[in-house]
């Protein structure tokens, strides 16, 4: 199963110090891909729920996750 993913334009008006605290601190080509990462929590409804027993379903990773903190040598 594939998901397709559109992209909208999107128009924001913000203060200019914060604009350039984005700018310096996360850089100009990324500003709008952090901005989408800081809301995405807040306003897509994933099912954590189902995320976690797909994990859990996962017998390697929990071997793996037994085996923590790795023995040191």
């Amino acid at each position: 199963m594939y998901r397709t993913c559109m992209a909208k334009k999107l128009t924001l008006t913000r203060r200019d110090a914060v604009y350039e605290g984005l700018y310096r601190k996360v850089g100009p080509r990324r500003i709008s891909r952090f901005l989408e990462a800081l809301a995405r929590p807040h306003v897509i409804q994933e099912d954590l729920e189902a995320a976690y027993r797909a994990m859990a379903a996962d017998e390697q990773r929990e071997a793996e996750a037994a085996e923590w903190p790795p023995t040191m040598p």
